[in-house]
């Protein structure tokens, strides 16, 4: 049951110094802890022991917003004289949390530690999350009492949200899932084989699916975007209706170990970037564009721009496929308003999907972010709330704080194509000035188009015009460069 809904629960009880009983149910406590301490009979030797000891440390259960209550299929009437009677006589003395009745058992059932043959719970103790779901569960004999430190440690473990090892305190640290991903661990049904890189949304590693006994990438989170992941997990399902042969395909989104993995296609080959470097012929370099272009053009259609788009998240395969990675992920729309990434940060989202892709582009220095002298490669993801991408693949628009649309990706993919025909990037190794700059005039196509052959200059041209609205939709683009392979 850990991880689920909590079972539902409905029942009578009494507080210490109250005449009349009142109704508890399940949603009372929506929006705090609680902590259930079924316990076997008022007026027994161990139980008053542990219900003493709990109500003691009240205020330690309430300083971490947690509520307790006592269970047992004693009467109201019986709870109420153990809490009035004398503790010398056997009597419970006053009690800072209530006492419910479970006279037949139906809850003790439902969370099971109903003892048929005794007619009675065992020591069963629960702890529910603010979310109405069960996060621990442990039952003892009925000779051995329980433990308020134990359950303290383990309130604080499940309120940190890390991963905890034995022995944990709050003044020991958590075990961080993102630095221990070497070959050999698993994640749920997945075994790591090795890691293939890292950067500011998480880290990527080839991993070996044991139940489907298939290679697969996986992504993890990073714990430190952890205000991020709901949106950024948004993105990841928004990508996942994606199914196109140039689209890396996201198979799952799980948690596993407590944090968000995204597991998707792995691919064996190199990213654009390595293969523009070894050098391409002009038919190659069209036969890999066109396969840029069908990928990009299927995700517009179903609305997904990708706000990312570089050599760098393009994979080609040995059999020169072509995948496009990331869509939706590397958008940088999760860092908060008006926020800049702190200096000595890792400035890259590049994560790669393949054992050959891990490389200096993969995991680029420390940066700092001055304007007037931060020079910038092709491969760095720079985000603060005025520009959001890599720098050297940006529209004019997204140059300005615009957000993604399908029409960024059409001039990023104009500057990909000019890098693949030419065999050098359009807007090199220049300061952020400098790009700025570039991107700013409406002269830049012409430029550009002044250095390719005459073939595709128009098309450059209508690639990357100035204005959004100008530029051709992908579906387009593939057309016109698949007939210039004919």
């Amino acid at each position: 049951m850990i991880g689920l809904a909590a079972p539902e629960f409905e029942l009578d009880g009494i507080d210490a110094g109250e005449s009349v009983s009142r109704r508890f149910h399940t949603e009372s406590y929506r929006g705090r802890w609680l902590l259930l301490i079924f316990y076997h009979r008022d007026f027994s030797f161990v139980c008053p022991t542990e219900l003493t000891a709990f109500s003691a440390r009240i205020k330690e259960f309430r300083d971490r917003n947690c509520d307790l209550m006592g269970i047992s299929v004693d009467t109201i009437d019986l709870h109420r004289e153990w809490l009035t009677t004398p503790v010398l006589e056997g009597g419970l003395g006053p009690l800072r949390f209530p006492l419910a009745s479970d006279p037949h058992g139906e809850t003790s059932r439902a969370y099971g530690v109903w003892l048929s043959e005794k007619e009675a719970s065992a020591r069963g103790m629960f702890i529910i999350d603010p979310s109405g779901n069960l996060q621990y569960s442990v039952v003892h004999n009925l000779s051995v009492g329980r433990s308020v430190n134990e359950v303290l440690r383990v309130l604080d473990a499940l309120g940190n949200g890390g991963l905890c090892p034995a022995n944990w305190t709050a003044a020991t640290g958590t075990i961080k899932v993102e630095a221990a991903l070497y070959p050999g661990r698993v994640l749920g049904q997945y075994r790591i084989r090795e890691q293939l890189g890292s950067g500011t949304f998480g880290t990527v590693v080839k991993a070996w699916d044991r139940r489907l006994k298939r290679l697969v990438a996986l992504k993890v989170l990073n714990k430190n975007i952890v205000d991020s992941r709901g949106e950024l997990l948004f993105e990841a399902r928004t990508a996942a209706r994606l199914n196109h042969p140039n689209v890396c395909t996201i198979f799952a989104i799980e948690k596993e170990e407590g944090v968000p993995i995204i597991v998707m296609e792995f691919i064996d080959g190199q990213p654009l970037t390595r293969v523009i470097e070894q050098g391409l012929d002009r038919s190659r370099a069209i036969r890999l564009a066109v396969q840029v272009a069908a990928g990009l053009a299927a995700a517009h259609e179903e609305d997904v721009p990708h706000g990312n788009l570089k050599p760098a998240n393009i994979m080609v395969g040995h059999d020169d496929s072509v995948r496009i990675l990331d869509f939706g992920l590397t958008r940088s729309q999760w860092m908060p308003e008006g926020a800049v990434l702190p200096r000595d940060s890792a400035a890259t989202t590049e994560l790669p999907t393949s054992a050959d892709t891990f490389s200096a582009d993969a995991a680029l220095p420390a940066a700092e972010f001055q304007v007037a002298s931060l020079s910038f490669t092709q491969n760095v993801t720079w985000e603060t709330a005025n520009l959001r991408g890599t720098p050297a693949y940006m529209s004019p628009e997204q140059s300005a704080g615009q957000a993604t649309t399908a029409a960024g990706d059409v001039f990023a993919f104009g500057l990909i194509l000019y890098e693949l025909v030419s065999g050098r990037r359009a807007l090199g190794d220049n300061s952020l000035v400098e790009i700025l700059a570039k991107l700013g005039s409406p002269n830049l196509a012409h430029e550009l188009a002044g250095h390719l052959p005459d073939e595709y200059r128009t098309l450059l041209t209508e690639l990357l015009a100035h204005e959004p609205q100008m530029r051709l939709p992908m579906n387009q683009v593939e057309q016109q460069l698949g007939s210039s392979l004919s």
